[in-house]
């Protein structure tokens, strides 16, 4: 098992935030804190609501809002937003652009925390470009309940996974290292952070996405005590 980090700054290319949109935050909050341990700090956004930050060791690993009506109108399901880091999200998003992805949201101020925007990669994956100001995102790592992988599945159509793998490497300039069964593994300069899913590790049907992984010790034991609170 990894030794807890404590992280300070995020390299550009690095998962630096991830977010959860549901429609029960309140039963978000119950759910991940008695799965992993994780505290709540919920901070008053005025009409836009709570946005709840949780924490462990008193560092931010993850957060959770409350899906507008916007979202919900268009049928978006409650999901894990995955956000990415960068030396300015204006310049990546007009690369993102470029590499024939596009852009849903923004750029935009958050506040003083950092400038962000929501864009979509060449297969549709949704994701998130992260501009870090006050606020650098995640501030722990290593430890049970924190991020520790992503993958993204790029969909069943033809030459997708490579179309995925490509405008991942040319926007952050991940290192693609070939593995088992049609796997593929992104580094962020000499650091594995996630990778490519082969479309025949997910049932047709699923639409391209980021799929995130928390660190467990037990991940039976975890999976049982998700059941046991409804998941």
């Amino acid at each position: 098992m990894a030794l807890m980090a404590i992280i300070e700054k995020h390299n550009p290319g690095s998962f630096t935030w991830i977010e959860l949109g549901t429609t029960d935050q309140n039963a978000a909050k119950a759910f991940y804190t008695a799965l992993f341990g994780w505290s709540v700090n919920d901070v008053d956004m005025g009409p836009a609501g709570v946005y709840t930050i949780f924490e462990l060791e008193g560092r931010s690993v993850a957060a959770a809002y409350t899906q507008s009506e916007g979202e919900k109108s268009m049928g978006v399901p409650p999901h894990w937003n995955l956000y990415m880091a960068v030396d300015s999200t204006d310049a990546a998003v007009e690369r993102v652009k470029e590499l024939g992805g596009s852009v849903v949201m923004g750029p935009f101020d958050v506040n003083q925390d950092g400038r962000m925007a929501v864009a979509l990669d060449t297969t549709g994956a949704s994701f998130c470009l992260w501009q870090a100001r006050n606020n650098i995102g995640i501030g722990l790592a290593g430890v049970e309940g924190t991020l520790c992988w992503a993958d993204v599945f790029a969909g069943h159509g033809d030459g997708s996974e490579a179309k995925s793998t490509q405008f991942y490497s040319d926007l952050f300039g991940y290192r693609i290292v070939p593995g088992d069964e049609g796997y593929t593994h992104l580094w962020n300069g000499e650091v594995p952070i996630g990778g490519v899913q082969n479309t025949s590790h997910v049932p047709p049907g699923v639409p391209p996405h980021w799929l995130i992984y928390i660190l467990v010790n037990d991940c039976a034991a975890h999976t049982a005590k998700a059941r046991e609170l409804g998941g």
